[in-house]
């Protein structure tokens, strides 16, 4: 790259300077390509991108495109994080399904439990339902399945997982990082995080999920950058898979996962309770009623739902409902 720098990363944009005088329009940014680290041409891309280089110059380009799909060459290194037995690095060849890495590499959900959805490209991907499961993946394959590749972030989520509550958690990461420069980044996302709010407080109405579905589609098409062009996909993703979920919250004023608090209540099994008393001792407002030896009550007006009965429970008698 002769007098050239290599950045890797978007750190890049902190370096490059803007000048200009006060009150005189800012000229253009140079692009990276032209001026960027110390002054010169950098260039600018993934380290896993620039770690392929090598290989590719000494073992020929026909040799590494052996490794791969038609339409995405060489390995992929995941991340993959969340409701999997074995969590870390990954490098597998591209082409691997979903199901190749959970299951034989990451050695399936652990306690047993069910699988719900891979969530592939960081805050700004989308989450594949089970039926994708036996996708080959690639750069195209993700985007055609209603996510993306991204950095190679890949989450697993199981029965336990709300997939309302994770496109609130991925929307308020993105919100947070948006620049604030155009309305519908700024605006767009708030409004969306405000509805997803509502939704999981049990206050939704099925026109929200109109709203946000439109939102949405608005603010993908119509945002500046590719922060904004690509925060609505976890929403987009999880209203085409997985909409009886929000329907539940928004109709049955329920979280089929018993994540969102405000839609929780604890129970108790009067078949398995002991009244051994110990979740009443361990109540710190007093919900809990009963005598010893006797079946318990949870009071549904004083309870907290902060689980200290249910983490107490020696007899596995209360459960989230």
């Amino acid at each position: 790259m002769g007098a050239g720098a290599f950045v890797c990363g978007e750190e890049t944009a902190l370096l490059t300077s803007v000048e200009g005088k006060r009150g005189e329009p800012r000229p253009r940014p140079p692009f990276p390509a032209e001026k960027g680290l110390w002054n010169v041409p950098t260039f600018v891309n993934n380290v896993e991108t620039l770690a392929n280089i090598p290989v590719i110059f000494t073992e020929g380009a026909e040799e590494f495109s052996k490794v791969g799909t038609a339409g995405s060459k060489g390995t992929k290194v995941f991340a993959m994080a969340g409701k999997v037995n074995n969590i870390g690095l990954v490098e597998v060849p591209m082409g691997t399904t979903l199901r190749e890495m959970i299951y034989d590499i990451g050695g399936g959900i652990p306690e047993g439990k069910a699988f719900k959805a891979a969530q592939t490209g960081g805050p700004s991907g989308g989450c594949l339902p089970e039926s994708a499961l036996d996708t080959e993946i690639d750069f195209d394959t993700l985007v055609a399945a209603g996510s993306m590749m991204g950095s190679g972030g890949l989450i697993v989520l199981d029965e336990t997982s709300c997939m309302v509550d994770i496109s609130k958690f991925y929307l308020e990461f993105t919100q947070d990082e948006s620049c604030g420069k155009c309305p519908p980044c700024r605006i767009g996302t708030k409004r969306m995080l405000e509805i997803l709010d509502k939704i999981t407080l049990g206050e939704g109405t099925m026109e929200d999920i109109d709203n946000l579905e439109t939102l949405a589609k608005t603010i993908s098409s119509s945002a500046l950058c590719a922060l904004g062009q690509t925060a609505p996909n976890p929403i987009l993703a999880t209203l085409k898979f997985f909409r009886d979920e929000y329907e539940a919250h928004i109709v049955d004023k329920t979280c089929p996962a018993h994540v969102c608090k405000k839609l929780l209540r604890y129970e108790i099994d009067a078949t398995k309770c002991k009244g051994c008393t110990l979740c009443a001792r361990n109540c710190p407002v007093g919900a809990i009623v009963g005598t010893v030896k006797e079946p318990h009550k949870i009071d549904a007006a004083k309870c907290i739902k902060c689980g200290a009965c249910m983490d107490n429970c020696k007899f596995g008698a209360i459960f989230k409902a």
